[in-house]
């Protein structure tokens, strides 16, 4: 019988070569701005008007929900971003980030997201965020992409909720 134990596990914690703006590549900050655009023409489009904080607010949350949304996508596709020459600059394949770093900054800004959108706006606002983020999560990114070259009509319904949680 040996004194080791050969399945310890690796307590040495790694240090994160993650800068400020690792993180906010993995928010993905351009598909963040046009969430961002069409969730304010459909605040603009509705009925009636709205209180300037709800709406700068509802706005806020909406684009960290994005970017949360982008933070697990890039976490569950470093394996396919790493064989890209468009993906392959992105801070998971580069070693920048690891994937559960990423997977905890994103479900982080997405538990954040929702729950200030329902507390401070309403609750069904939040929830259509929640819906948003798992659509565009688990439907979107683990069950259309690899599997269908239909995935982006299906998963166009991700982008086209923001202007109605908006």
């Amino acid at each position: 019988m040996s004194v080791l134990d050969h399945n310890a596990l690796d307590i040495n914690p790694r240090i994160s070569e993650a800068e400020v703006g690792d993180y906010i590549a993995l928010l993905k900050p351009r598909v963040m701005s046009l969430v961002i655009f069409t969730a304010l023409v459909g605040m603009a489009m509705a009925p009636g008007h709205f209180h300037p904080v709800l709406a700068f607010t509802s706005l806020l949350c909406i684009a960290v929900g994005a970017g949360a949304s982008g933070a697990l996508n890039m976490a569950l596709e470093g394996d396919i971003d790493s064989k890209m020459s468009r993906t392959q600059n992105r801070p998971i394949p580069r070693g920048r980030i690891t994937r559960p770093e990423a997977m905890a900054f994103g479900m982080t800004l997405s538990f954040f997201s929702v729950m200030t959108l329902g507390i401070l706006v309403n609750w069904v606002a939040g929830a259509l965020l929640a819906f948003t983020i798992f659509f565009y999560v688990v439907i979107y990114t683990m069950c259309l992409k690899r599997w269908t070259a239909q995935n982006i009509v299906i998963g166009g319904a991700a982008g086209a909720l923001p202007p109605v949680v908006a």
